[in-house]
């Protein structure tokens, strides 16, 4: 056997490795409903087959899905082969009676155009064996947008309602539901509608779990350059009115996710498409690929409680093994949770202290401090030590004292100094184990 052909060693623990990581959120997502969105140029490029495959996989893994997609590419073709150039007024396209027609053609053909992708089955391709059940349907209700600043948008409109209970009953069938960017009147007008609105009203009337939007653009800093990774509604308002001339590929889902989060979605996703995985790497990877927006913090500091011990221990274990931390029972953690601090990070606890106060002297001992390994370079040990040097403030007391083998000078780079065992307090010394030979630190609170 030619050994070329085998995954070496450092990729098989690297696969086996992602795919521990990842059971949590398989384990999470399954039975969830996910509103996911996409332009019509995503359907145009050549690597859209790849988002199919995805889209099968979420399918495969339990995922209740709604997709919703995108035709303004589709319909400005159209409407260039009419020689009529597309019209537009603050990015919302100005929907005549022609244009309307393009946009009827555009969405039919987008439409059948998924659902064949959608019901391949072919050998030798990630599609093999997928039987996947599409449905489209007049899911949405719309109404006309009107005049506005004297300019009337003809058949633009906006959504007026979801028929929800008509989805959750075909998404309850094991079915994937595929919704066009139309809607209709009661009277029987059809509405061009924004994929972003619809996408955020679906997903709001369905009470999903995460409304992901993938964007021809990530959602980056303008100052730095770099990808913001997660905001909170108003972390992202604020970013909005900071950078008022963001390019719309940016500030229009940015500010749907706000809407979407503020109208009861735990969670909005924005994910480059042009990114080759990047939904399986948003999804089941605990960093992400791209932007998180989320009503409360995503990552949290504060007091640990009781249901915070397992993850503690996960967090401690290695670390104990290893000499550096003292070995703590369950039974200890759970006697003095109420000195413990986390800091969780998607529900995972990635690090974590103690305070314990001394009952001989108005100080107190600072333990446990740890941070997960793939953690380790935010600051979030000094995140912690911050948060600890505050309660000591707040409890009026004197010092604080750590003990460490490993993590001297952390401390001493942070203000503490050496101190002798001697001028501990006897309680602090009945703590010291000799055969550790821990350094002993101090700091005066002040």
């Amino acid at each position: 056997m030619n050994n070329d052909l085998n995954p070496r060693p450092q990729t098989q623990q690297a696969f086996v490795d992602w795919f521990r990581n990842s059971s949590p959120y398989i384990h999470a997502h399954r039975k969830r409903t996910f509103v996911i969105s996409f332009e019509g140029e995503a359907v145009l490029d050549i690597d859209f087959a790849h988002h199919v495959h995805d889209f099968a996989l979420l399918n495969s893994l339990g995922i209740r899905l709604v997709l919703v997609h995108g035709i303004r590419p589709q319909i400005d073709e159209r409407l260039h082969k009419l020689h009529i150039e597309p019209c537009f007024h603050n990015h919302l396209r100005i929907t005549d009676a022609t244009a309307l027609e393009c946009v009827k053609e555009a969405a039919g053909l987008v439409r059948v155009e998924i659902e064949a992708r959608l019901s391949m089955g072919l050998a030798n391709s990630p599609m093999a064996g997928a039987k996947i059940r599409v449905v489209s349907g007049n899911f949405i209700t719309a109404k006309p947008i009107g005049v506005i600043d004297g300019i009337d948008y003809c058949h633009t409109g906006m959504v007026r309602g979801i028929d929800a209970s008509a989805i959750h009953q075909l998404l309850s069938q094991q079915c994937v539901v595929l919704i066009s960017p139309i809607g209709y009147s009661p009277s029987g007008e059809v509405f061009n509608l924004s994929a972003e609105q619809v996408a955020t009203e679906v997903a709001i009337a369905l009470n999903a779990e995460k409304l992901i939007l993938m964007t021809e653009q990530s959602c980056i800093h303008p100052l730095n350059q770099q990808l913001l990774h997660q905001l909170t509604t108003l972390e992202a308002e604020n970013f909005l009115k900071q950078f008022p001339e963001l390019d719309h590929a940016v500030s229009r889902p940015l500010t749907a996710a706000i809407y979407g989060c503020q109208s009861g979605i735990e969670r909005v996703h924005l994910i480059n498409r042009t990114c080759n995985g990047a939904l399986l790497l948003e999804l089941f990877s605990r960093d992400g690929i791209g932007t998180l927006v989320s009503s409360m913090p995503y990552e949290e500091l504060r007091p640990a409680t009781l249901a915070d011990i397992g993850g503690i221990l996960e967090l401690i274990s290695p670390l104990e093994q290893q000499g550096i931390l003292v070995k703590r029972s369950r039974e200890k953690l759970e006697m003095e949770i109420a000195d413990y601090a986390v800091i969780e990070r998607d529900r995972m606890i990635i690090a974590c202290s103690a305070l314990h106060p001394l009952p001989d002297a108005p100080a107190a001992i600072i333990a446990c401090l740890a941070v997960h390994p793939d953690y380790q370079k935010a600051a979030r040990g000094n995140r912690l030590l911050e948060f600890i040097y505050q309660q000591a403030k707040q409890r009026n007391l004197s010092a604080l004292y750590a003990l460490s083998t490993q993590t001297v000078q952390w401390f001493v780079e942070r203000g503490f100094m050496t101190a002798e065992l001697t001028s501990l307090p006897t309680s602090l010394k009945s703590r010291y184990h000799p055969e550790r030979n821990s350094k002993i630190l101090f700091k005066v609170v002040s």
